[in-house]
Order: C-alpha cells, then structure tokens, then sequence
C-alpha cells in the first residue's frame, strides 16, 4: 500500500478549484448559481473527527501492546489496513471536495459580495477548512498505522506496511 502525498492531494486540490471556479463562473453567466449547502463543513468536520479518533484509538492500543501491558487489547491487522484505506480514500476525496468549494468560494469573493455571497463564501470557507482537517487526521492515520522500520510484520505490533 503505498503512502499519501501531500503533493498529489494539493494537485488535485488546486486543479478542482480551477475547474470549480470556472465552471461557476460559466453557470453564472447563464443563471444562478447553485448554493453552497450548509451541512458541507459539518459532515467534513464529522469525517475528520471520526479519523482522528480511531486514530488516536488504535495509536493507544499499537502503544499499549507495544509496551506488553496485560489489558492490551491486540489490533488485528485487517482492522489497521482498512483504517489506513479508508483514511486514504477520506483525503483523496477530502482534497476533491475543499479544491471544488474553495472555487466556488473564491468566485463569489471575487465576483462582488453582496449579503446572499458572503454566505456562502463563507460555507464555502469552512467547506476548505474542514476538508483540510480531513487530510490532516486521513496523515495522522496513515502514520499511526505504519509498521516500524525493520520490522517484518509477523509478529509485530498487527499494523499494516504503508
């Protein structure tokens, strides 16, 4: 399973707010533009909350059976792969989703702020933010999860080769 990098989710970042920006630029000049939902940030904030628990959950259980403590309880290795999948796949379309909003957020800064754009510059703000938490805690995850160097993995901690 190969790491995430930062570069490839700030491209796919930057290149969806291109898109994002134009495309609402265009579908403005034809009518009005859609809103910004206001539950956007929150399920993203949810996403990243939800990340960083089990990551601060399996970083308590690796350390506990490290340390050989009697109540350890063991983190099967399946269980730490799909964290670190589903980490992944949380940033990947984390950074899709902030670059869309972030777009569309600096199309309505840019394109005269009247009290209905503010709004929704600032859903859209929060939007970038909590996607940006997302990434944060998906990176967190995937370190957490990593094996130690020179460790083969048959009896190590139970986390996933990243």
């Amino acid at each position: 399973m190969k790491q995430l990098r930062v570069k490839v989710l700030g491209g796919l970042f930057v290149v969806a707010g291109i898109l994002a920006w134009a495309g609402a630029r265009l579908w403005d000049s034809f009518g009005t533009l859609p809103s910004v939902p206001v539950a956007a940030p929150i399920v993203l904030a949810l996403i990243a909350v939800v990340l960083a628990a089990t990551a601060l959950s399996l970083r308590s259980r690796l350390k506990a059976q490290r340390e050989r403590l009697a109540e350890a309880k063991g983190v099967d290795p399946l269980v730490a792969a799909r964290a670190v999948v589903f980490g992944q796949a949380s940033a990947l379309v984390a950074a899709l989703v902030a670059g869309l909003y972030g777009g569309v957020g600096v199309f309505l800064l840019t394109s005269g702020v009247d009290g209905a754009r503010r709004a929704q510059a600032v859903y859209a703000g929060l939007s970038v933010l909590a996607g940006a938490g997302v990434v944060a805690a998906a990176i967190f995850m995937e370190r957490v999860c990593k094996l130690p160097e020179g460790d083969d993995g048959e009896d190590g901690p139970g986390a996933t080769r990243a």
